[in-house]
């Protein structure tokens, strides 16, 4: 990106894990168009929602060569499972991800992926009490899943660092998974598989002595 992200939080204090999870979003938009001028985000708390359980807003305005703009105004839809800023976050860049696909050749990471390569990915983020989590394939991509997502009623099983295997799909809010299948046991970071990966994330690795 030849400029830096811009960040501005609105209405509410800013906070490090949200500047955090906002910079790795930001960085994986340039995987999908490695010609991004700048990146403009807004975190904001809209007065007119402070009477309902969910007021949080994410904008996201991208720019190409060609004074070409894009923007995505988040929301979070009336659901469950996107009742916290964490959700409308990744709603938001998962629609901007999306929008840069469709506004080019993108260069993309699973574009290197093999035409049989099985869907595998580690559970990176977790939330127990609302049923929902997410998880990153070896290629950098997030799907969320659901408590219903996961086979044989396995997702009380689940920890993060958990290898699965899964249906990809493409969602309301940006990619999710289905038909998710434990392949190690829960909490473990690596199987011998993975450890003769060398496309496996570095924060992947099971460092325990």
């Amino acid at each position: 990106m030849q400029k830096p992200l811009e960040l501005n939080y609105h209405d509410l204090p800013r906070s490090e894990w949200s500047e955090q999870l906002i910079r790795e979003r930001v960085e994986r938009l340039e995987r999908y168009r490695d010609d991004i001028v700048s990146c403009t985000v807004i975190v904001s708390k809209p007065h007119k929602h402070q009477h309902s359980g969910n007021p949080y807003r994410v904008s996201i305005e991208v720019h190409l060569p060609r004074n070409r703009r894009l923007v995505v105004n988040q929301e979070p839809a009336v659901v469950e499972q996107e009742s916290n800023l964490r959700s409308v976050i990744e709603a938001a860049f998962s629609a901007m991800e999306r929008r840069l696909q469709s506004a080019g050749e993108p260069r993309r990471r699973d574009a290197l992926r093999p035409a049989d390569d099985e869907p595998r990915g580690l559970v990176v983020r977790l939330f127990p009490d609302e049923g929902y989590g997410f998880l990153r394939t070896p290629y950098g991509e997030e799907h969320y899943f659901h408590r219903n997502s996961v086979l044989h009623d396995d997702f009380d099983r689940l920890a993060v660092g958990t290898e699965v295997r899964f249906a990809p799909e493409m969602g309301d809010a940006g990619p999710q998974a289905s038909s998710v299948q434990i392949v190690n046991k829960p909490g473990a970071r690596e199987t011998e598989d993975t450890q003769a990966r060398d496309d496996v994330p570095p924060e992947w690795r099971n460092t325990a002595s």
